[in-house]
């Protein structure tokens, strides 16, 4: 597999909304540090690294960002870097972002946003990006209460033209339903991959039954969360990876995207080969055989 020449459009697409994303995106929460993320102590990636890593990500075909005003570290934003490397943006350019829970200057997490300071969230996000609007934004929660209050807020800036579709992240099904009473959902962003979360299969399937793209987190990292994959694989993935000529993380982009359809994969690095490693992924097409092998790993009881 000759991933050099392996374009984003090999994936397929999908609409958030009105707007068609190639179903490879790039995740930006691993741009602005190396190592882990989301740490008040994380070491700033070099600039120029970054930099190179959004403008190779778009050569390729990538047209979906996934950002977030809270992926900084000491020097480095995700949101600034993106503004840096691909503004004017081009046309066909979707980025989606989050707003729930901040981070104070230090990257300490603080409380979750009241109602009242969500206008505020949007509204750094549109300075760091540099944009009158947000293409997506998703409500990040946490916990299982009403989200009633806080997307009316989203609704709102919607209507004022502040935020084209609105999405959600790290929801349950309910959450959706509460959600689409008040506007429409064009995206669902839960923690899932291969082995991760089989508990979300049926709300996988339920959003694409309702025409809402699920775009799954950690879907290579694993039980590895912000700190990143690690060098081991269960065997059977190991198995399908070298019949294909690839790596492990590759055979799992892939398995996500053979959930179905409306599957979008948001993989991060800030590693330039990496990347194109990522997206070349978009183009393997597993057997039904390798499919039942990975399915086997996944319905598996993990450990972490």
């Amino acid at each position: 597999m000759t991933s050099q020449t392996i374009d984003a459009a090999a994936s397929g697409t999908w609409k958030l909304g009105d707007l068609p994303v190639r179903r490879i995106g790039f995740g930006a929460m691993r741009l602005p540090q190396t190592g882990e993320a989301l740490v008040p102590d994380a070491v700033p990636r070099d600039r120029d690294q970054a930099i190179r890593v959004l403008r190779r990500a778009v050569e390729l075909g990538v047209n979906h960002i996934d950002t977030a005003a809270f992926y900084f570290s000491p020097l480095r934003s995700a949101n600034e870097l993106i503004n840096r490397a691909l503004a004017p943006y081009p046309d066909d350019l979707v980025i989606a972002t989050k707003v729930g829970q901040p981070r104070d200057p230090s990257g300490s997490w603080l409380p979750h946003a009241t109602p009242a300071q969500l206008r505020g969230l949007v509204e750094e996000n549109l300075r760091q990006l540099g944009r009158d609007h947000l293409d997506v934004v998703n409500l990040r929660i946490v916990g299982t209460d009403s989200i009633a209050e806080r997307f009316g807020v989203l609704a709102e800036l919607r209507e004022a033209g502040l935020i084209r579709h609105l999405g959600l992240s790290n929801v349950l099904p309910h959450h959706l339903a509460e959600a689409r009473a008040i506007a429409p959902v064009v995206c669902v962003q839960n923690m899932y991959g291969l082995g991760v979360r089989p508990d979300q299969d049926a709300f996988v399937r339920s959003c694409g039954e309702q025409g809402v793209a699920f775009v799954p987190f950690y879907a290579i990292a694993a039980s590895g969360r912000q700190a990143g994959a690690s060098d081991s694989d269960h065997q059977e993935v190991r198995v399908v990876a070298r019949a294909h000529g690839v790596g492990p993380a590759q055979i799992r982009i892939a398995w996500t995207l053979h959930r179905g359809p409306h599957v979008l994969a948001i993989p991060g690095t800030g590693d330039p080969d990496h990347l194109t490693a990522n997206v070349a992924a978009g183009a393997l097409r597993l057997t039904d055989d390798e499919l039942a092998l990975l399915d086997s790993v996944h319905r598996r009881p993990q450990n972490g």
